[in-house]
């Protein structure tokens, strides 16, 4: 069962009917009791890093979440702004992370050696780095975007796959149990179907 932590933010039905097509328990997670029957998590996020963090504290849903995740090693996605809240902190805004993988979320750079607007809109490639089950079943993935500020993980190998927009930022990432998509693989067709689904079979 994957439960879709439901605070306040996210595409949470986007992501409800991807897996009602793939033939997969889910449940909205909108009570601390709903995260109990669940072995994975998806935690999406729209907005700001403050508001996105503000929504999950006052929910009620973060310590339960935190136990399973956290105490019982069960896997978790999080998605857009829900990958940035699993970083330390943030430059967005002053509010803590839930430290999840240790890193700063960094706003992109515009002034580079080649010239950027944000926010970053799109479609765009993920390369990969090595294997990972989260790309499997997938020649060069390309899936939808939109945000102005990055994940920098403190330990490199924590990166699952890299972006380039002007630079080169970390587009997934992974510590154990704990994973995370700068990009909406619920806006990703056919690359963010399998992307799901190889998140539900982890």
């Amino acid at each position: 069962m994957i439960a879709l932590v439901s605070y306040g933010l996210g595409n949470i039905q986007a992501f409800a009917n991807i897996y009602k097509s793939l033939n997969l328990p889910v449940i909205i997670a909108t009570q601390p009791e709903h995260l109990q029957s669940a072995d994975r998590f998806i935690l999406p996020g729209v907005g700001s890093f403050d508001w996105a963090m503000t929504q999950l504290n006052a929910s009620g849903l973060r310590e339960p979440l935190e136990e399973l995740v956290i105490g019982k090693g069960r896997p978790v996605l999080g998605v857009c702004v829900g990958m940035q809240m699993l970083a330390t902190r943030s430059d967005e805004g002053v509010c803590p992370g839930l430290g999840w993988i240790e890193g700063d979320v960094r706003r992109m750079e515009t002034d580079g050696a080649h010239k950027t607007w944000l926010p970053h809109m799109g479609w765009n490639d993920a390369a990969p780095r090595g294997e990972s089950p989260l790309f499997g079943g997938m020649d060069d993935p390309r899936f939808y975007f939109l945000h102005s500020y990055y994940f920098a993980p403190r330990d490199g190998g924590c990166v699952l796959s890299d972006t380039r927009y002007g630079s080169t930022f970390a587009s997934s990432v992974r510590k154990g149990n704990i994973y995370g998509t700068q990009f909406h693989p619920e806006k990703s067709h056919r690359w963010g179907v399998q992307l799901l689904k190889n998140f539900a079979a982890i």
